[in-house]
């Protein structure tokens, strides 16, 4: 659909973010919703912290606003302004995205890890049995760790600035997950068939390092889970130093999907990226 084309029947969806400008959802979304035709279009709001229950109590009032995808920082408190939260919101006690019921209650839940693990699939990684290190356990590093556990990973090590967090989170994996060796703070070494950073660090050029990939063995997969730019300086770091790199780009585009998918879109199985046919549904 073309700008001009937006009348009194568009739906609406917004992402929810400080900072805003490295989103790809309005891109990747606006794109879909163009090829086919669809009456919807996709906008990115800049809502600061100390404006976000605000802002939510105006955009979930407004009637043609179908859903809300959200990023960093609102994640965890958009989760506690919600009618009902999922199973994975629930967990990680955040969400990242939201719609409208057809009651007008909105429901949301956690897309991240899950998108985060398909991407790695789509792009021949069989993750069972893997040792990672995460690197940042905020909403969706939590997310991260969780779809990693369920997945099947044989070691999981947790590294987050905030050490109770960390700890946390370890002792909550380790109660569901019997079978995953877990533990939280610095690893011991660096034997990890890959790992991942989850912090914000690389959206700016100016930001330091999450970890120097230097150290790491050459047969390790360097992750890096943000978006924008898609080589960021640890991915471009770890290429030189003869890593192989998975950028933020196949977590985006799986994490579309499941977004897309709990939206009300029905995706052909085959698609490589979110593109979809509209299916109206409501909160399970």
């Amino acid at each position: 659909m073309k700008l001009e084309q937006i009348d009194g029947n568009t739906r609406l969806y917004a992402i929810l973010g400080d900072p805003i400008s490295a989103v790809r959802s309005p891109e990747v979304f606006n794109a879909t919703f163009a090829a086919l035709s669809m009456n919807a279009v996709f906008i990115p709001v800049h809502v600061a912290a100390e404006d976000l229950a605000c802002a939510w109590a105006g955009l979930t009032r407004i009637r043609n606003m179908a859903g809300l995808v959200v990023t960093m920082p609102h994640k965890a408190r958009v989760a506690a302004l919600l009618d009902e939260v999922g199973l994975a919101g629930q967990v990680t006690g955040a969400i990242n995205a939201a719609r409208r019921d057809a009651d007008g209650r909105w429901c949301g839940d956690m897309f991240d890890g899950v998108g985060f693990v398909d991407g790695l699939v789509a792009q021949g990684h069989r993750v069972a049995g893997w040792s990672v290190r995460l690197h940042g356990l905020g909403g969706a590093g939590t997310a991260i760790a969780l779809a990693l556990a369920e997945s099947g990973v044989g070691r999981l090590a947790l590294h987050d600035l905030d050490a109770d967090r960390s700890d946390r989170l370890s002792r909550r994996l380790a109660a569901h997950f019997p079978h995953l060796h877990v533990s939280a703070g610095p690893a011991r070494d660096d034997n990890f068939d890959a790992v991942v950073n989850a912090t914000p660090l690389g959206m700016s050029a100016s930001d330091p390092l999450p970890f120097d990939p230097a150290g790491l063995p050459p047969a390790t997969l360097v992750i890096d889970a943000v978006t924008k730019p898609e080589m960021t300086p640890l991915l471009l770091r770890a290429a030189e130093t003869g890593h192989r790199v998975h950028t933020g780009k196949h977590m985006h585009l799986g994490q579309a999907r499941r977004v897309a998918e709990f939206f009300g879109f029905r995706l052909a199985p085959t698609d490589p990226a979110p593109h979809f046919t509209q299916e109206i549904v409501t909160c399970p």
